[in-house]
């Protein structure tokens, strides 16, 4: 199962990271060898989130084997704890430490400003990489 998640996992999350680079100022302001660094950067902690996340609906939901799994509840926590990861994540990042900014171009949440592209990058790539990780299984 991993061996089909893990690479669906990280092609869809470096294809969001790419198509979200307008979103942040370091698109307009970073040289292209720096982007090229983040895009990478930001993936494999990508993967590493899911991974995580992916294993804590395990343990959570006391999934067995992977025939005995219960997809959607592993898929809604998953993307879950993937979700809730990320919006710290981007609100630390971004308001305490002031890694990285948001473009003119991100929509963000109403009451806290955290960008939803990444917070839709986990509720759409970690189930779309669980349902391709299913499909092929």
């Amino acid at each position: 199962m991993f061996a089909r998640y893990l690479p669906a996992l990280a092609v869809l999350n470096a294809l969001w990271e790419v198509a979200q680079l307008p979103l942040y100022t370091l698109w307009w302001e970073a040289p292209p060898l720096s982007i090229a660094y983040i895009v990478l950067h930001c993936t494999l902690g990508d993967v590493l989130i899911g991974v995580g996340a992916l294993l804590a609906a395990l343990i959570v939901t006391r999934a067995g084997t992977l025939c005995d799994w219960h997809w959607i509840q592993v898929g809604a926590i998953t993307a879950t704890f993937g979700l809730s990861y990320t919006a710290f994540s981007e609100w630390f990042n971004t308001t305490v430490r002031a890694v990285w900014t948001y473009s003119e171009w991100m929509p963000v949440t109403p009451f806290v400003p955290i960008g939803v592209s990444p917070l839709l990058q986990w509720v759409v790539v970690s189930v779309v990489a669980l349902a391709l990780s299913r499909r092929v299984a």
